[in-house]
């Protein structure tokens, strides 16, 4: 498939409209090939918190965790949580 014209992206489905629009059409073009007739959702939170832990551990002062969770885009209770479980894990 190939486009010469992104005008001929008006003739896509919306879904591959909106990727086109905010990302280009070989992007759009992309996505369709790795992951056509898949349906697809997106966690609501890109770092996973089973994995990030440590990382947010190594980055806590005692002084920070509205930082962190405006970085990881966990709340500050839940940064809090981990902080306390990845802790409780160490003694």
């Amino acid at each position: 498939m190939t486009m010469d014209n992104s005008k001929e992206s008006e003739l896509f489905n919306e879904v591959y409209k909106e990727i086109c629009s905010e990302m280009g059409l070989d992007a759009a073009i992309k996505i369709y090939r790795l992951f056509k007739g898949q349906q697809i959702t997106f966690p609501v939170h890109l770092f996973n918190s089973k994995r990030i832990g440590s990382s947010i551990i190594k980055e806590y002062d005692g002084t920070n965790i509205r930082e962190l969770s405006k970085k990881y885009g966990y709340s500050e209770k839940t940064i809090r949580r981990m902080i306390r479980e990845r802790l409780a894990d160490v003694e």
